[in-house]
């Protein structure tokens, strides 16, 4: 039995990994899919356990995590912090050290998702996960906190590549915001950026002034841009950002002002969001008109009438399911790398991965 060389790594972002590590991943991913259901993979986390610490609720991410576990041959345990006794700001508990010490006895991993809710200030979710990576034996996988969403973010380029070809160099991403009535974390949108910069696509990211995200994520997706010879341009325009492009994400995200007083300000974000311009809607129109026969992606849920378009949404050019799909197998991937021990080494050698 044998271990990748991605063996106990943590995932957290893709912008803490290589370009062809996450090639590595996609790679592994194409395979799981095609081989679904045959016995090749179906017990490399044989009699294994994965911990899934949900602090928000989800369906795609507890079912594909959930999916995943059992489809190689392990088990993922659903854990909320109701069911703890944890320490917070107000209340006595078990410290994050203590937990995710006696969680690594458990489990060969550890799943977190946090997002904008269930913090005070933008960034505490992602410091919690790098707490309990830091004290953790196993891999800590991040399943969408109020900065990153690295499944996803595989999820959304592998959809991409199945339509565009796996040289992306040349094709422009919009990366658009909209209306919703959700008050959505930053978490997909930047890793979108993240993804596709790392990828070779040129990045267009439009927004109404006073939506601008992660300024250290943005400039990480600009620096990434220029290495690989692609365009990064800001717009404010929710009309002209269309031109040309081949792949539409549109997605509602708060401003920066979101916290106020340690207190995520829900309800004020959702008006202040209902007041832009309706032009700011992914319309069939635009996508017909404008952009280069584009592909729709959206990470869902999605706010129908305000994000997207019906017509686009459920259109023959939108991947949401697909790429729904692909959060399975990207999480499969990376889950069997990094956790694993049971791999045959000559499985390792074939997919290069040791």
């Amino acid at each position: 039995m044998a271990k990748s060389k991605y063996y106990g790594r943590d995932m957290i972002t893709t912008m803490e990994w290589k370009r062809e590590e996450l090639e590595d991943i996609i790679r592994l991913a194409r395979e799981m899919k095609r081989f679904r259901y045959s016995p090749r993979f179906d017990n490399l986390l044989h009699r294994r356990t994965f911990m899934m610490f949900f602090y928000n609720p989800s369906v795609r991410t507890r079912q594909s995590f959930e999916a995943a576990a059992v489809e190689l041959g392990g088990a993922a345990q659903y854990l909320v912090p109701e069911a703890m006794r944890l320490k917070s700001a107000t209340t006595a508990g078990e410290t994050i050290e203590d937990v995710a010490k006696v969680m690594s006895r458990y489990a060969v991993g550890v799943g977190i998702r946090r997002l904008e809710d269930k913090v005070s200030y933008y960034g505490e979710g992602n410091q919690m996960l790098r707490e309990f990576a830091h004290y953790a034996s196993v891999p800590i996988h991040n399943m969408a906190d109020d900065k990153f969403h690295p499944y996803q973010g595989l999820a959304d380029i592998m959809g991409i590549m199945d339509r565009l070809g796996e040289n992306l160099k040349g094709k422009t991403a919009l990366l658009s915001w909209a209306s919703g009535a959700l008050a959505r974390s930053w978490c997909s949108v930047q890793e979108f950026a993240i993804i596709a910069s790392i990828f070779g696509m040129n990045l267009r990211i439009a927004y109404p002034e006073g939506y601008d995200l992660d300024p250290e994520i943005m400039n990480f997706a600009k620096s990434q841009c220029e290495k690989n010879g692609a365009k990064f341009e800001i717009s404010h325009d929710p009309v002209k950002s269309y031109e040309g492009v081949h792949v539409v994400y549109s997605r509602n995200w708060v401003s920066p002002n979101a916290y106020k007083n340690g207190v995520f300000q829900k309800e004020e974000e959702k008006k202040k969001a209902a007041s832009y311009s309706k032009e700011w809607i992914c319309s069939a129109k635009k996508m017909k008109e404008l952009t280069d026969n584009a592909i729709f992606t959206h990470p869902m849920p999605i706010d129908r009438g305000q994000e997207v378009e019906d017509e686009v949404a459920s259109g023959p050019n939108s991947i949401i399911y697909e790429v729904a799909e692909y959060r399975l197998h990207t999480q499969k991937a990376g889950m069997a790398l990094t956790m694993s021990d049971l791999w045959d080494e000559a499985e390792l050698e074939a997919l290069n991965l040791i």
